[in-house]
């Protein structure tokens, strides 16, 4: 908490009498020296009229305040007004708006201090009904952040910044950049960082200062440098951790392996996505000498060559995670180990700690019979997830020859290719998928009915090329070959944390709470009104139903995103908390160490627990924990790892508006089948069913009539042909344009003969216009992609 939050609180409380500065700095426990910062605080909140000076030095709050409340600001795109969320009203409290002259100096996400006012202008008001508030803003508490990446303009001396985020809508005024002390120095057009120096009137402009420049605006180089610098994240290791790395060889010695199962005789495969840079799971089946079957889930053994407080293990905590940008990784370990020692590459010989599971003859799993070991492998061939799949539906060894292998610049390592294996290869590994994916159904059945939620969500992969852009966009089904991946991942996290925690051992744990049940009930209202039939949420079962009927619905892809938003987020504790969504009360992060600090902590307490029970294939843990110390590895992990999927996230957005924008420049015109997901007065909004992305067809696009819009029945309906419009209907539409400044795609109606295609590749830029593009080498990797159980889809349960 602000001081000068404090100052107004202390105010508020209803024995407050005026007491002078001493006093209250003395209640607050202000240090003497700081002394003269305090007075300074009570001076801005002076001048923003907040507080007085009465007789006697005495300080109060001023009159005619009103109901003051904190919170945070949320701005949308455009001219939309403004919300206010208040502290302490919960996650179903309606929102407060704040028209645009209400909003002062606060940007998006700033914490505020608000009067609240009934609403003005109640005309069309009902008798007895409760006017709506409205929020003003009086004081600005504390700034979300305050820089900004944006695109520099001006000329005659006059210069601003223009933030590239479209919530943030005052343009920043900024000094001639040729006096800027950055390299290189910026011009018109390009690119920049701004970071805000002063905003002391809403009449005023924002003034900032030139922090960094990137290059021309809406390059890949750019808008990757960009993201960087918003986000903290660095590609560049340390001077000590590099060299940590690199002292850690290339290959695994032999004196490593002493002590450890080998399993470098079995086979062992990978299955991952087609831009996989690093590998840290691998599976493995076979018979059991009773009958049943033994699947041993193997993971890259990080903790061996990260020892605890080492200068690569404090550089793997800042990080926290590694993060997933379009075409590139921002790795939490160097590269020597992430998609190197440590990536389990085909044919090369890798340290794990495995989780051994074993099934009756009908696929029944058998708890007891689970054991854990540390061992060596040797992954006998690397699949990505359309190569897996081909196996599992049965193609044959020709089909499986002819697949597509993964382009060289967006893998780390593809592999032999399918081509070069031999009949008994491809029957060996056609075996064992199949064996496993029969478990696997079983295991996903039973989880489903047990309770668990299947959030799973559509996604795109969006793949770029050699210069680093946006040229292709692919939907991904989470078909089988995902579920079979999955659902073993989440057995050995789930067995993993029950044995751990049985032992009396603390480890991070990744928990998810219950949904308010206010905010249950207000899905339920909102689910009822868009027609389904639903009940109380707050039962499992009811909340499962609603999910079928979700994707049913043609609204399903904005319907399951309102779901989500009902349910807590996912994060990590020292304390077994449960979690909600997969319906489990022992649940950890142990199968992606490459990637997650959380699962690194958990290997080195999976040694503790080997340790402990002296088993053969126990080593000596570099460090034991206690729950003070996970506790805030947790709050540190749970922050980075929020940071990483804002990151993620806007560079999808970024390049997905790259990917569209270059399409409009493409000839000839590509047409798309498109989904209407709702209509509104100003058009209809679509979801193209290829990739799904978003946009608006505006209703000035239809020139073929002039339609009306039908509020009651959501429908637009042409006044002379009598053709309408309706949520759930198809169409085609092509890429009219694209808005980089509000993010937005609009699309136009194609011509009624066209038939859908396949989107061609856009016309590249000509390379006077694409400076600095990002090194194909350097800054491949896989696309950041919404939290999944498993780290194949990157996603965070």
């Amino acid at each position: 908490m602000s001081r000068a939050e404090a100052v107004v609180k202390l105010m508020l409380e209803g024995d407050y009498v005026p007491l002078p500065l001493p006093r209250v700095a003395e209640k607050l426990g202000v240090p003497p020296e700081e002394a003269a910062a305090f007075r300074a605080e009570i001076d801005t909140l002076r001048m923003a009229g907040l507080v007085v000076v009465m007789k006697k030095e005495r300080l109060a709050l001023a009159k005619g305040t009103g109901q003051l409340a904190f919170g945070k600001m949320h701005f949308h795109t455009g001219r939309a007004p403004a919300f206010f969320f208040p502290d302490g009203a919960g996650s179903t409290a309606e929102p407060l708006k704040v028209e645009e002259a209400d909003t002062g100096i606060a940007l998006h996400g700033d914490r505020v201090i608000a009067r609240i006012l009934p609403r003005r202008g109640l005309r069309g008001r009902t008798r007895g009904e409760v006017p709506p508030r409205y929020a003003y803003v009086l004081f600005v508490l504390e700034r979300a952040r305050t820089r900004f990446v944006g695109t520099l303009s001006g000329r005659a001396g006059r210069w601003c910044v223009v933030a590239d985020d479209p919530r943030v809508r005052a343009a920043f005024q900024v000094d001639d950049p040729a006096k800027a002390k950055i390299e290189p120095k910026p011009a018109s057009g390009d690119c920049v960082m701004v970071e805000l120096t002063r905003w002391d009137s809403p009449h005023m402009e924002p003034e900032g200062r030139l922090v960094s420049s990137f290059g021309r605006a809406r390059t890949p180089e750019a808008e990757y440098l960009s993201i960087l610098a918003q986000y903290d994240l660095s590609p560049e290791f340390p001077r000590a951790v590099e060299a940590a790395a690199s002292a850690c060889g290339n290959r695994v010695p032999e004196g490593d392996i002493a002590g450890r199962l080998d399993l470098r005789g079995k086979r062992v495969f990978t299955v991952d996505p087609d831009t996989a840079r690093d590998f840290d799971d691998a599976l493995s089946i076979e018979p059991c000498e009773g009958g049943g079957w033994r699947v041993g889930v193997h993971i890259a053994d990080v903790s061996h060559y990260v020892k605890a407080g080492g200068a690569l293990d404090e550089e793997a905590e800042k990080r926290g995670n590694s993060t997933y940008l379009v075409g590139t990784v921002i790795p939490m370990l160097p590269h020597a180990l992430s998609s190197g020692l440590c990536s389990l590459m085909e044919g090369r010989a890798r340290l794990t700690k495995s989780v051994f599971a074993e099934f009756d003859e009908k696929g029944e799993f058998l708890p007891k019979k689970t054991t854990f070991a540390n061992t060596v492998i040797e992954s006998a061939k690397r699949l990505n997830y359309h190569q897996a799949l081909a196996f599992l539906r049965g193609a044959s060894a020709k089909e499986i020859r002819a697949l597509p292998e993964a382009a060289a610049h967006e893998t780390g390592h593809a592999g032999r290719p399918l081509a070069s294996l031999s009949d008994e290869e491809i029957a060996g590994l056609s075996t064992d998928l199949r064996a496993l994916w029969k478990i696997a159904q079983k295991l996903r059945r039973e989880r489903m009915f047990s309770g668990a939620l299947d959030l799973d969500m559509p996604e795109v992969a969006i793949h770029v090329d050699e210069e680093g852009y946006a040229c292709r966009l692919e939907k991904l089904d989470y078909d089988e070959s995902h579920q079979m991946v999955e659902e073993f991942m989440l057995l050995a996290n789930e067995a993993v944390d029950r044995a751990l925690s049985g032992a009396g051992l603390s480890l991070i744990h990744r928990v998810h709470d219950k949904p308010d049940e206010e905010r249950l009930h207000e899905l339920a209202e909102h689910l009822r009104s868009m027609g389904m039939d639903v009940h109380d949420l707050s039962g499992r079962k009811e909340l499962s139903r609603a999910l079928d009927l979700i994707r049913a619905h043609p609204q399903s892809q904005i319907l399951r995103t309102e779901f989500l938003k009902s349910l807590k987020q996912a994060c990590y504790r020292a304390e077994p908390d449960g979690h909600f969504g997969l319906n489990k009360t022992y649940y950890t992060h142990f199968t992606s160490p490459i990637r997650r600090y959380a699962d690194l902590v958990v290997h080195r307490v999976f040694d503790a627990y080997l340790d402990n029970l002296h088993a053969p294939t126990a080593q000596k843990p570099s460090r034991r924990y206690n729950k003070e110390e996970l506790s805030a590895i947790c709050s540190h992990i749970s922050i980075t790892e929020q940071n990483s999927t804002q990151a993620e996230r806007d560079s999808v957005r970024v390049k997905m508006l790259e990917y569209f924008e270059r399409e409009c420049e493409g000839r000839p015109e590509v047409t798309f089948e498109a989904v209407v997901m709702d209509i509104r007065k100003r058009g209809i909004f679509v979801e193209l069913t290829q990739n799904l992305a978003y946009g608006l067809v505006p209703a000035s696009s239809l020139k073929d009539d002039l339609y009306t819009f039908d509020e009651r029945e959501k429908r637009l309906r042409g006044r002379r042909s009598g053709r309408e419009f309706r949520v759930g209907d198809a169409m085609l539409v092509c890429v009219a344009r694209v808005d980089r400044a509000r993010r937005l795609i609009d699309f136009a109606p194609a011509e009624s003969s066209a038939k859908p295609g396949k989107p061609g590749r856009p016309a590249k830029p000509s390379k006077s216009g694409a400076p600095g593009k990002p090194a194909a080498k350097e800054r491949r990797g896989r696309t950041g992609q919404e939290e999944k159980p498993v780290r194949k889809s990157r996603r965070r349960s």
